[in-house]
């Protein structure tokens, strides 16, 4: 990631400020946006300046998308996959009954619309939870690009391989610490990996959110929090957080991360 934000002399800045220093830039016609979710496949793999142009092309940016909006819903045409530019994006299913199912949140840097590859039809919705950019890839296009590049193509699979990763993250039989310490962890890492701070950010999602994707009752996810903060692993502030002690943190999530 290129320029990255900053609060004060050189630290990164907290998740989600959106500003001149944060915000993704444009790039151009061989330069990527700073949180563009290929950059990696097309730069760290060497890709010649004809493919990141090609790539480049198919790009279009869309939003903003304003909190509580739908950028798709379960059933609509699927036509594109979309990469999150800034902003968090949560996905979700509603069973037989009228139930709400969290199935993930997506941060600037990744891309939601994977799962509807096998299908004609998004299998989900996805919804803003706070003012939402996107760079939108024509699916048809890209995986014709992406069999002349074979890096794109690498790179297209570990996106789906991690989404699916991610699903199955909560699926044992994990206590609620350990649960709620597993998403603290992966969330301060995969903002650390867009060069914001990994110890500051503030939860874009309502905890009811969170206790649904985790599996847990509100009020327990609101008493580990509490918990947690007595402990001195974090402090909290409606949804301002700051991960104290991440060593003791990483250690109460290693057995779900499993690292």
């Amino acid at each position: 990631m290129s320029g990255r934000a900053a609060d004060g002399a050189g630290d990164p800045a907290a998740f989600p400020r959106n500003d001149s220093r944060t915000f993704a830039n444009d790039g151009d016609t061989l330069r990527f946006c700073s949180t563009c979710a290929f950059s990696q496949a097309c730069l760290a793999e060497g890709m010649d300046k004809s493919g990141l142009a090609d790539l480049h092309m198919l790009v279009e940016h869309i939003g903003p998308f304003r909190e509580g909006e739908h950028i798709f819903r379960e059933g609509d045409p699927f036509e594109a996959i979309a990469a999150v530019r800034a902003g968090t994006v949560k996905t979700y299913i509603v069973d037989r009954d009228g139930r709400e199912h969290v199935l993930g949140f997506h941060l600037p840097g990744e891309v939601i619309g994977l799962n509807a590859i096998d299908g004609d039809h998004y299998p989900c919705n996805a919804v803003a939870l706070d003012t939402v950019m996107l760079c939108r890839f024509s699916f048809p296009r890209i995986s014709v690009l992406a069999t002349q590049l074979p890096g794109l193509q690498r790179h297209l699979f570990r996106l789906m391989s991690r989404d699916i990763s991610r699903a199955a993250l909560h699926a044992g039989d994990w206590s609620a610490d350990q649960r709620m310490a597993a998403f603290l962890i992966g969330l301060s890492r995969r903002l650390a990996a867009r060069g914001f701070s990994p110890t500051r950010f503030q939860l874009t999602m309502a905890r009811t959110d969170i206790a649904n994707y985790l599996r847990l009752a509100p009020e327990t996810v609101s008493r580990v929090l509490r918990r947690f903060q007595r402990d001195g692993l974090l402090q909290v502030d409606r949804r301002e957080l700051e991960l104290t002690d991440p060593p003791r943190l990483q250690a109460l999530a290693a057995p779900v991360l499993r690292s």
